[in-house]
Parts: C-alpha cells; structure tokens; sequence
C-alpha cells in the first residue's frame, strides 16, 4: 500500500475518471432508453404489417447506432483506466471486482455485438420474428451490460461476499452471488436503468416535437410522442419509487453519504427532510459552531422515514458520525471516527505483523497477528487516514446535485403526464409552447443522470471502497505529469467524440426517416 501519496496526483487521477465517466455517461443512458422504443416500435410493425411502424423503428435504430458505437469507445477506456491509474485497487480486490466486468464483456457485450449486426443488416436476409428477437436482444445485452457495470460499482459502495486473504494481500470473492444480488446492486440497478428509459423517452419526444416544429413527418411525429411518453411516465414513477428504496440503502450502509445529501450535522429522532435550503458558506467543518443553513424548508419526519421506515427513528448527523456514542439498532454503541482510525492502524500492524512473523516461519507469531487482523479489519481503510474531517464529502456539492436530481424527477412526471394528455386529447401539432417545452427537456435529461452519478460516487467520498480503501491508497504510483498529459489528451479526444456524434445525429435528424415508398418492395416481409 502506498503511504505517501501527492495529493495533486490524487487529484489529478480522479479528475481522469470522472472525466471518463462523465462522457461515458452521456452515451450509455440513451443506448438504454432508445432500446426499449425501438423495440416497441418493431413490435408494433411485427404485429400489424403496418410498413409505417417499420420505417419508424429504423429511424431510431439509426440514431441508437450512432450513440452506441461513441459508448463502446469510452466504457473501453474507464475500465482500463482501473489498471492504468487504480492499480493498488486493483490488486487489492481485482479477484472480486474483476469478475462481474469480465462476465459483462464475455456474456452481455458478445451479445450485444452479435445481434446488433443482425437488427441493422438483417431486415432482408432474416424472418421478422428472428428480426425483432434480435432488436429486443440488442436492447437486453445492452441492460444485462448495466447490469454488471453497476453489479461492481454496488460493491464499491457496499462491499460483501469476500474475505481478507493476508497471505497474497488481497481481498478474495468467497460469496458469488453475495455480491451479485446485493440489495444495493439490485436498487442501483433499477434506479439507473430507469433513468436511461427517461432520457430515451426525452429524447424521442424532443426530436419528434422537432419535426412538429418544422411542420414535419406527422403522424411519425405524433406516433413516436405517444410511445416515447408512455414509456417515459412509466419509467419517471419507478425511478421515483427505486429512488427511495436507494434512499433506504445509503442509510443503511453509507449514512455519512445521507448526512452530506442533507446537510445534515446533528442527529435527531424523527428527522425533516430538506425540501429546499440554501447553505450556508461559512461552513467550513463539522464541528465550527456555524449554522449549516441560511435558510431551509423541511418535510417533517420524513427522513426519518427514508431512511429507517418509522417516522421518530434516530438516524445520525455528520457529527454523530465523527463523534460516535449513539447506539445502534443491535443494541452496540457507536465508534467514533477517532476509535475507527485507530482499530484501521492496528488491522494495518496486525498485517505487518503477519507477513513478518510468515516470513521468519514463526507460525506461533503470525497466528496471533491473524487473530488481531481479523478483529480489527471492518476498519482496515480508516488506518490511513490522517484526519476526522477527510471522512466528510463534500457536502454543498452532494447537497444540491441531489436536490437537481429529485427536481427534474419531478419534473419529468409531470412533463410525461402534460405530454400524453395533449397527445391523445388535443392537437399537440398546434400547441408551439409545449414544442419548445419538450426540446429544452432533453439537456435536462443528461443534467438528471449526471448528478445523480454525482450524489453517488462523491457523496462516498474518501472511499474507493466504502470503509475498506482510501482514494488516496488506491491509486497508481505516477508522475504527476503523465495524469496531466492523458487528461487533457483525452479531453480533446472525448469532445471530439461528443462533437461528432452530435453532427451526424443531427444530420440524421434533418434528413428524418426514410421514404415511404422505399420498403413497398418488401410488404411481405
């Protein structure tokens, strides 16, 4: 393990990440959502013959192609960026993280490559059952892919099913399925590939409001509305429901996460939950004496809720957590931070102590430093921090970005709804205001998915590895200079990605869906 770290390059190695996985994200969430339209859509010609819901389907298809292929490209690259700039982390829990991203590469990422050949050259050479069993098995590589993505980000957040192996310095998966159906990888899951259904549906709405806009393609336009809305309600009112059982989880296993999303310092039975406040800047610590708020509404009790089901259930402050001392709901009191830190430094000995006493072949020895180990190695990773305050997030950040989110998710509710009521009641060809309402929606997507990913990864901050492994002892030993060089080459080669896909989207866009006409040859198809 690393001791002695740069901090610059700690800091220049997560901004290569995030980075990363900023713009990976701009292009998975749509893939995920323009797979469930397309499908319908095909459904619907499978079904009827109706030439019209062919040509349809194609169009959309031709838009998910285009963002797929950018997502290839940068989910290839974060994950090597876990060998390249993570390696301690890898090392450290390669033999458990390794295996949900290998199986998403052999099984959901050959799946999706095989079909995906299938539904956009197989329209003339494959029966239409064959051909729409390919599109819907596109679309599931794609899911089962997020499946295991997510699978393993879960465990960096909840660690299970694995032991402390002293001997290799490795942490080893001892419970497959442990870690494959946690509840916090199967909440995840579902929260976020709901919220990729809601961005696909905006997207379609947006785009088809486009050519409403221009006096365009009508009944494609109309007809995309009513499925692109239908599937981005449904999804809109599971999201907000999976959103509360992730709610339940963070509470449960990162209740320093919970405390940073409210600005929540001083623990309290039946806790509010902020439904508007501004923060006050002066606030530089837990413990400085100054008021975290400027101003604040709240929902009485209902954090409390959220976070244990009973509306006067304590649930723990910043400073409760630091400071320890409440008890817990199986009767044990809680550690203090300080009390953590020193269990960690002595898990950190105890191996030291290990490896020493096995390498002098002093059995007698090592089996007293196993023993000592094993006790105190729930707190391995609090050993190498240095200060109380660096187990703090950053709390404004993780404050309002999970305020933006549970906005727009509002929002897209009520969005969906005022949609689908004036496509099926009214002339929504007419109506310009809701056109451009719809347009402007689509950013917001993105904007939703992204703070959302936001609350999540540094709302767990300092921890790759939630309790287990400090950022700062999971990095690369690098020059500085190296991580600065990659990241701004590959800024420059992500923008120009994102650039490029947004042109010939575009492109595609202007030119609308094929002809009519073109497919008459193949009505019997």
């Amino acid at each position: 393990m690393i001791e002695h770290i740069d901090s610059s390059l700690i800091d220049w190695s997560r901004a290569q990440f995030a980075l990363t996985a900023i713009y990976h994200w701009i292009f998975v969430p749509l893939t995920l959502g323009l797979a469930v339209v397309m499908g319908l859509m095909e459904t619907f010609y499978y079904r009827t013959g109706d030439l019209f819901w062919k040509r349809t389907a194609r169009f959309w298809m031709k838009l998910f192609g285009i963002n797929f292929a950018i997502g290839v490209a940068t989910g290839l690259i974060l994950e090597f960026e876990f060998g390249t700039n993570w390696s301690n982390y890898s090392w450290f829990v390669g033999d458990i993280f390794g295996a949900p991203l290998a199986i998403e590469g052999i099984v959901a990422f050959f799946m999706e490559a095989t079909f995906i050949a299938v539904m956009f050259f197989g329209w003339q050479k494959v029966s239409r059952g064959f051909h729409l069993a390919s599109t819907w098995l596109t679309g599931l590589g794609a899911t089962i892919s997020a499946w295991w993505i997510l699978v393993a980000n879960a465990w960096m957040q909840y660690p299970v099913g694995m032991e402390f192996n002293p001997d290799t310095a490795r942490n080893e998966m001892v419970d497959f399925w442990a870690v494959a159906t946690s509840p916090m990888a199967v909440n995840k899951f579902f929260h976020t590939v709901l919220s990729g259904w809601v961005l696909g549906a905006l997207f379609v709405v947006g785009v088809s409001c486009w050519y409403l806009w221009k006096k365009r393609e009508r009944r494609f336009a109309l007809s995309s509305i009513k499925v692109g809305a239908s599937v981005g309600l449904f999804a809109a009112l599971m999201a907000a429901w999976t959103g509360d059982g992730s709610g339940y989880q963070v509470a449960q296993h990162q209740p320093m996460k919970l405390a940073a999303m409210e600005g929540y310092y001083e623990g309290q039975e039946g806790a509010g939950l902020v439904a508007f406040g501004v923060l006050n800047p002066a606030k530089q610590k837990a413990d400085d004496g100054v008021e975290p708020f400027l101003f604040r509404m709240e929902i009485p009790k209902m954090l409390s809720l959220l976070a244990e089901r009973k509306a006067d259930a304590f649930v723990p402050g910043i400073n409760d957590l630091l400071e320890g001392g409440y008890e817990l709901k199986d009767g044990t009191t809680a550690l203090s931070a300080t009390e953590k830190m020193e269990r960690g430094r002595k898990a950190i000995g105890a191996f030291a102590a290990y490896r020493e006493a096995r390498a002098q072949g002093d059995d007698a020895a090592a089996g007293v430093a196993s023993v000592e180990l094993k006790e105190n190695m729930p707190y391995f990773g609090y050993g190498y921090i240095k200060d109380v305050h660096e187990l703090v997030p950053n709390v404004p950040l993780t404050f309002y970005m999970f305020r933006v989110m549970v906005m727009l998710g509002g929002y897209f509710i009520v969005f969906f709804l005022v949609v689908l009521f004036v496509v099926f009641r009214k002339d929504l060809s007419r109506l310009r205001w809701l056109q451009m309402v719809a347009m402007l929606s689509v950013p917001l997507g993105y904007l939703a998915g992204q703070a959302g990913w936001v609350v999540a990864e540094c709302g767990r901050q300092p921890w790759t590895i939630q309790d287990m492994l400090p950022v700062g002892a999971a990095i690369s030993k690098l020059e500085v200079g190296s991580v600065q060089t990659t990241f701004f080459l590959f800024l420059f080669l992500f923008t120009v990605l994102l650039v490029a896909e947004v042109g010939i989207m575009l492109k595609a866009i202007r030119k609308g869906p094929e002809n009519s006409n073109v497919d008459i040859h193949s009505s019997n198809y």
